[in-house]
């Protein structure tokens, strides 16, 4: 690790995202190299580059500086990672009964921990406590979990995508859950980028806004915007 991306990852650690971005810079080489082994699955490569994306700043903000390993090789399985969870929604990717195993008991280690610490464990801590490597903890973290959750709640109004749903039976449910999935997929490509990223992936307005490198006032409207033609699609 050079030691101008080590100044790099502590800064944008601490909210710089001024260092986060560069960060994202200076790996595109990286992030597009694992985003193209997932081509040819029907999701288009700018979006496959953007979850790419998505999964780097997450490495950035769970990797350890002092453990002494690699950024790179914390980061790849993140990115892969991201990649691989949101193809998973298709059934394009199967999680073995290990990982699954492994992931569960990763929550309960760190959950445990965060009570015994008061604080969030750090990647060394999570590291020593469960004998894994950091790589091992980044394929698990991000190898399971649900890619898409209607009935997670987000924005100002705790909105979810479940609310554009009207009540009835199991069949009918099921039967509008497709007409929603077929409502985004009508929506304009940008728009499509904020619904997954915001309700499929839980990210925030600020996060969405990085990834996508527009203002978060300008994420709020075009959220509300798809939102709306969601609305009076379904």
């Amino acid at each position: 690790m050079i030691a101008g991306q080590e100044e790099l990852l502590r800064c944008a650690k601490d909210g710089d995202r001024e260092a986060q971005e560069q960060l994202v810079v200076n790996n595109t080489g990286l992030i597009w190299s694992i985003a193209r082994r997932y081509f040819g699955r029907g999701v288009d490569p700018d979006d496959l580059y953007q979850l790419g994306c998505l999964g780097f700043l997450k490495a950035v903000e769970g990797f350890d500086l002092d453990y002494g390993t690699q950024f790179s090789t914390y980061a790849v399985p993140k990115i892969a990672g991201e990649i691989r969870r949101f193809l998973r929604d298709d059934g394009t990717v199967k999680v073995s009964r290990s990982l699954k195993e492994r992931c569960a008991f990763l929550k309960a280690t760190r959950e445990q921990m965060s009570s015994d610490l008061g604080r969030e464990p750090t990647l060394q801590e999570l590291s020593n406590r469960t004998g894994l490597q950091p790589e091992e903890i980044a394929v698990a973290e991000t190898a399971t979990g649900t890619a898409e959750s209607i009935q997670k709640r987000s924005g100002e109004e705790g909105f979810a995508l479940e609310d554009v749903l009207t009540e009835g039976e199991m069949e009918e449910k099921i039967v509008e859950q497709i007409a929603l999935r077929e409502a985004i997929a009508c929506l304009p490509e940008r728009e499509q980028m904020v619904i997954k990223l915001r309700y499929f992936h839980g990210l925030t307005q600020d996060k969405t806004s990085k990834i996508l490198g527009v203002s978060q006032v300008q994420i709020s409207r075009i959220e509300k915007k798809a939102l709306e033609a969601l609305r009076n699609y379904i």
